[in-house]
């Protein structure tokens, strides 16, 4: 039966409380599963902005895997800093992914128009954060391993989750100021059929799945930030049912939402002027179409234009 160690030559204890090795175990194979089907779901549509969405996974199977390893050796400080990495970085890793379909969400119906914030900056500006933000954590999560660095190693990691909160809310309002500006002012960004480039890119269902996925990873990382602002003594770190119930099963469905609602519709090279978002030029088409008299149909979070009947008007 395996008990709660001090580490090997002192009296400090790394662990707060025994891990449980069957919600390890479990969790591990779930991530696993989720992992696999990501990746290939990734390299089936050559979607490869989504490949830190996969990389977030792995280390959480990581994470849970070292986590079951360490439930008979808490007395080793290796395992505890590996599973406390493996854990805390994966959301990072998540919203790079998250950041990246928003520009192409934006791009796919040439709304680039409507976002706050311009487009060419938008990757270079929410990613560039993130790793920030991804360093930042790792970093502190290294030192918290420390009994002598461990108050430091603290105030570093909430420092970075807080700035992750910051551009998570940043990132939230600049889809919701697009989201409602292109609803409300385009007229024909995007033509919805079963065939043809440009024409199945369910932009309004890809948004909020983005949602959905960014409360998920918000509502932890404001868990997180709580749980290193109250210590090593705090009640989260030292009770294990907290991490599971606002980081492990949070960010499990988070995978499983990007996964469902996968953006398998957008064109993994949206710069290149070709795919399957539409020009400009087939814009300002359908809004001169609409001004003779089309009707424009929202409906499935996409725009299509119905032909103007001359003879229908004059009766």
């Amino acid at each position: 039966m395996a008990k709660l160690l001090p580490l090997d030559g002192g009296d400090y204890y790394a662990w707060k409380y025994l891990p449980s090795l069957p919600a390890s175990v479990l969790f591990c194979v779930l991530y696993g599963i989720l992992t696999i089907a990501h990746s290939y779901r990734l390299y089936i549509n050559r979607l490869w902005f989504c490949i830190p969405f996969a990389v977030g996974g792995f280390l959480e199977v990581v994470g849970y895997a070292v986590r079951s390893a360490a439930y008979s050796r808490t007395n080793l400080l290796p395992p505890y800093i590996v599973q406390s990495l493996c854990l805390l970085l994966p959301p990072a890793c998540f919203a790079a992914s998250v950041y990246m379909v928003l520009k192409r969400t934006i791009l796919a119906v040439n709304g680039a128009h409507y976002s706050i914030i311009p487009v060419k900056w938008l990757t270079r500006l929410f990613v560039t954060g993130d790793i920030v933000t991804f360093w930042v954590q790792g970093g502190g999560g290294g030192l918290m391993a420390s009994d002598s660095l461990a108050s430091t190693g603290e105030k570093i990691v909430v420092g970075g989750l807080v700035l992750q909160v910051l551009l998570f809310g940043l990132f939230c309002a600049t889809a919701v100021v697009f989201h409602r500006r292109f609803k409300t002012q385009a007229v024909g960004a995007v033509r919805s059929s079963s065939s043809g480039a440009g024409a199945d890119v369910r932009w309004e269902r890809i948004l909020w799945m983005l949602y959905g996925v960014s409360a998920l990873i918000m509502v932890r990382s404001i868990f997180r930030v709580v749980e290193f602002a109250m210590g090593q003594d705090g009640y989260p770190l030292s009770h294990e049912w907290t991490l599971y119930v606002f980081d492990t099963v949070p960010m499990f469905v988070v995978m499983v939402v990007f996964y469902i609602w996968y953006p398998g519709s957008l064109d993994p090279h949206p710069s290149n002027g070709r795919g399957k978002h539409l020009h400009s030029r087939d814009v300002e088409s359908n809004r001169r179409h609409a001004s003779n008299g089309a009707e424009t149909d929202y409906s499935q979070g996409s725009v299509q234009m119905e032909p103007f009947k001359p003879d229908e008007r004059r009766r």
